[in-house]
């Protein structure tokens, strides 16, 4: 990664830059048998096509604040690249009432409700499946999602110093994001290529930073497992064997 990454945003450029086509993010639910791997290509594709919703059809501009209820997942790791990409603010578990936006997963639709802008729904089925029927007051994500441009511009610059992720109750800017997840990155001895396997959810500063933000620091891949517990012990090894796991966030 490069010494003048100031947003995570940046981070993902400059992993597109450097080798497009190795693993970025690879994704497991132990609950539904679901298995998604994303190269870098891929995954930053989505990321700009979240990023053109966001900034063109739902009119969302730096200093907005999204509400994030979203499990541990891969689209949820996109919806924090793509805010990271037009310099909204995102509130992980935030209030909805208080939000300029929310995005809500099956679970969390009815809390939503309390977001007076707009609202997405993703139904985090298999393959990114629609909804069978759009939830009452949302956008359904997999409906809108594919029109959108491949590529992304923001409208105004992102300023790396304007807060960007909110999480544990600390506000963190950008440039703030990055210097802690390459501080993680460190502590936890990643180098490029690692590929780290993590069962942390996304609540708190931990589960991001092991599920997403330190290994694209590091210019590694993730690993993303949820539902974990439901896998046994010899199973998890074979993974980590198949894998290619270098570390461990349990």
């Amino acid at each position: 990664m490069n010494a003048s990454d100031r947003t995570p945003a940046d981070l993902l450029r400059s992993a597109l830059a450097a080798d497009p086509a190795r693993p970025l993010a690879t994704f497991y639910d132990d609950a539904t048998g679901e298995r998604v791997e994303l190269s870098v290509a891929t995954f930053a594709n989505w990321v700009a096509k979240t990023a053109n919703l966001l900034q063109g059809e739902l009119s969302a501009a730096p200093g907005d604040r999204l509400a994030l209820l979203l499990p541990a997942h891969w689209q949820t790791a996109v919806w924090l690249l793509a805010c990271s990409s037009v310099g909204v603010t995102v509130e992980v578990g935030g209030d909805p009432a208080d939000a300029d936006l929310v995005v809500a997963g099956p679970d969390t639709l009815e809390a939503g409700l309390a977001c007076s802008g707009e609202r997405i729904a993703l139904s985090l089925a298999p393959l990114g499946r629609r909804f069978p029927a759009v939830p009452a007051g949302y956008a359904d994500y997999a409906v809108e999602v594919p029109s959108q441009g491949d590529r992304f511009a923001p409208f105004v610059p992102v300023d790396p110093d304007a807060p960007a992720l909110v999480v544990d109750g600390t506000e963190h800017s950008g440039a703030q994001l990055v210097e802690r997840a390459r501080a993680d990155a460190e502590a936890l001895g990643l180098t490029p290529g690692a590929r780290l396997l993590s069962g942390l959810g996304y609540g708190d500063w931990k589960g991001l930073s092991a599920g997403l933000y330190a290994p694209l620091a590091a210019g590694g891949s993730v690993v993303l497992c949820r539902n974990l517990e439901r896998l046994g012990g010899e199973s998890l090894e074979k993974r980590v064997e198949s894998e290619r796991v270098t570390h461990r966030a349990l």
